[in-house]
């Protein structure tokens, strides 16, 4: 089954949030929620970006180097 890194940008203010699933649409519904205590205080949420890995391993270090700094300002340029 493959693995999806996703981005996540709150609809109330600039928080982003980055992570990893298999399933897309049932992730962002607990992002949404009250499931995912990491992003509750800043939903809604869209996805902005997602790249698809059809192994775990690939998808864990892709989401590890969306998490740096690096990425950040790529992906502000991406947004832009």
């Amino acid at each position: 089954m493959p693995q999806y890194v996703y981005v996540l940008e709150s609809l109330t203010d600039w928080y982003t949030y980055v992570g990893m699933t298999k399933n897309l649409e049932n992730r962002l519904q607990q992002h949404n929620g009250w499931v995912a205590k990491a992003t509750k205080w800043h939903k809604p949420y869209k996805i902005i970006y997602t790249e698809c890995f059809e192994t775990y391993k690939e998808a864990y270090h892709r989401e590890k180097y969306f998490k740096t700094w690096k990425w950040r300002e790529e992906l502000k340029m991406l947004i832009r």
